[in-house]
């Protein structure tokens, strides 16, 4: 294979896939914890409280680099959309939906994230949807389908109508996290050539805790901080830099380097690593009609994801 004369100053692709494999994984596994911090932090007050840990701890990362152009206006308004609706919007619909269902099926639902991803860079981004995506995008909807009726009609199904309509809800906040995040996915990717990593997690950040801070500040009058123990707030912590830092700064460090239709693939880490965590450390069941609808939607993934033949 011929060598590409830019990896002498670039990241190898190696070195992008892990970081984009990393970001998806801390994704997950936040997802999949965050589980036990809204049982403690009411939803906005636990996004201002993220922002606000990260802020402090990327202070250093607003400034612009001397080798950087000035931001555009189109670069700014990017930049409010990166954070409106992968940083604020899905932040509050991860929440919420994961309060109302479970981060076992967050994680199957989160799987269709790359036949989303690849579906929206068709549309925004010109590229090419074979017949393949359409059938994984299907088997996608199908896994959905499927986690929803089992959390209704299964052995973990809701006690009353109440309920069911609980679950349904929170299924249909967390599709509408998956829209969000390859929202992410594709302005990141048009944000990536203008600005740096470092600068684009800081900045957006900064937008999340701007968005967040009024219901933040209304939710924080009423709570009793002295009931929060030491390990939940040492949870908090992690939530905040991996999900505010580490994450947005691997993803788009990889991203540079990566078209977005082939960094949909890493997004499988998303999915796997919620539902991994939801079964191994917060105990939640596994049933036989879960297992069928997460296969289903990795069948997606690999459906959608897999490589043309050239």
């Amino acid at each position: 294979m011929k060598a590409n004369t830019t990896d002498l100053v670039a990241p190898s692709v190696r070195v992008s896939y892990a970081c984009l494999a990393g970001s998806m994984a801390l994704v997950g596994s936040y997802v999949g914890l965050s589980k036990l911090l809204v049982l403690v932090f009411p939803v906005f007050l636990l996004a201002w409280l993220r922002f606000g840990i990260a802020a402090v701890a990327m202070v250093g990362w607003v400034k612009r680099p001397a080798d950087e152009a000035p931001l555009s206006g189109h670069d700014r308004r990017l930049l409010f959309l990166e954070s409106f609706l992968g940083n604020f919007l899905f932040s509050i619909c991860m929440l919420y939906g994961v309060t109302l269902s479970t981060a076992l099926a967050a994680g199957v639902i989160m799987a269709a994230l790359p036949g989303v991803v690849a579906l929206m860079s068709r549309v925004f981004l010109g590229e090419r949807l074979p017949r393949r995506v359409l059938l994984g995008i299907a088997c996608a909807v199908a896994g959905i389908a499927l986690v929803s009726w089992s959390k209704q009609h299964g052995g973990d199904a809701p006690s009353s109508a109440v309920e069911n309509s609980r679950a349904l809800l929170g299924n249909l906040l967390l599709i509408g996290a998956v829209f969000c995040e390859a929202s992410y996915v594709i302005i990141g990717k048009k944000l990536s050539g203008h600005v740096g990593p470092r600068r684009i997690s800081a900045l957006v950040n900064l937008w999340g805790l701007a968005l967040v801070t009024p219901f933040g500040l209304w939710q924080a009058l009423s709570f009793d901080f002295t009931t929060v123990a030491p390990p939940t707030w040492a949870l908090l912590l992690f939530y905040a830099l991996a999900a505010s830092v580490a994450t947005v700064w691997l993803w788009m460090t990889g991203l540079r380097h990566v078209p977005a239709a082939q960094a949909g693939v890493f997004t499988v880490m998303l999915p796997v690593s919620a539902a991994a965590v939801g079964v191994l450390l917060l105990g939640e069941a596994f049933s036989a009609a879960q297992a069928g609808a997460f296969a289903l939607a990795l069948l997606g993934v690999v459906l959608a994801t897999w490589p043309d033949r050239r």
